[in-house]
């Protein structure tokens, strides 16, 4: 049988991963399905993206590094776009099967915790939602094993010839990155004097500002749709993600800034 659209792209498959829990079903939980399940589609792409760009970063690959951060700040613009579509779902509407979601939360997905793990925010109490030995704590469990993205950044500045700390090199990867400031003042003479990577350092900011962005707009997203009330699966809701706001991925990129 040759080779067709729909059998490269498995939609038979893919257009039977859609199954609303409410009677009827209700008429606005296919949306909200559909939402979510492409949120998870760009997880993995950008998970897939972010990988290989620590690749990039070992092998010192400056251009196709840049390149592969721009991309992954696209994937963002369009991860908060979507929030657009999802605003139009309002109270009543999605209180319509609320109810079926019952201990489902987005806090379970274990694509969006593998993303905080590889951008640095180390955390393994985040394993408890998950059952030992499964994939997805097995997949998490070796995320907060590994050097994140910043620490291969790093990596790529020694290979660029910059002196980089062996205490910054050699540090703890399953804990939080502290701030260095020998590291910020490694990152300033970089912005003055060699413009490609300064250009990797902004697509890195691009990428941290995208990513805060998104965090805002699901916060009122959220509250607008349910206001102060708990989250789904028994999750604190607006107030838990209100605490995300502001949490900046790379903070010797913030440091520098007044510095100039």
């Amino acid at each position: 049988m040759p080779l067709t659209y729909s059998s490269y792209l498995q939609l038979d498959a893919l257009l039977q991963c859609q199954k609303p829990l409410s009677e009827g079903p209700e008429h606005d939980e296919l949306l909200f399905i559909v939402i979510h399940q492409s949120y998870e589609l760009w997880f993995k792409q950008m998970l897939h993206e972010l990988d290989y760009l620590v690749r990039l970063f070992n092998a010192g690959e400056r251009n196709r590094a840049l390149h592969t951060l721009k991309r992954v700040d696209a994937i963002y613009r369009t991860l908060i776009q979507q929030v657009d579509i999802l605003e139009t779902l309002t109270p009543l509407e999605f209180l319509s099967f609320r109810d079926r979601l019952s201990s489902a939360s987005g806090f379970q997905s274990f694509q969006f915790r593998e993303l905080e793990f590889l951008y640095g925010a180390k955390d393994p109490k985040k394993l408890d939602n998950y059952t030992p030995g499964c994939e997805h704590y097995r997949r998490l469990h070796q995320r907060l094993a590994s050097p994140t993205l910043w620490d291969a950044f790093l990596r790529f500045l020694v290979h660029e010839g910059h002196q980089v700390p062996k205490s910054v090199l050699e540090r703890d990867v399953s804990q939080v990155a502290e701030p260095s400031p020998a590291v910020q003042n490694i990152l300033i003479d970089i912005y003055r004097n060699d413009p490609l990577v300064s250009e990797i350092c902004e697509a890195l900011v691009d990428i941290d500002i995208s990513l805060q962005q998104w965090r805002y707009r699901h916060v009122k997203m959220v509250e607008r749709t349910i206001g102060s009330k708990s989250g789904t699966g028994g999750s604190s809701g607006v107030g838990y993600l209100q605490s995300t706001l502001h949490k900046t991925v790379f903070p010797d990129l913030w440091a520098i800034r007044s510095e100039f």
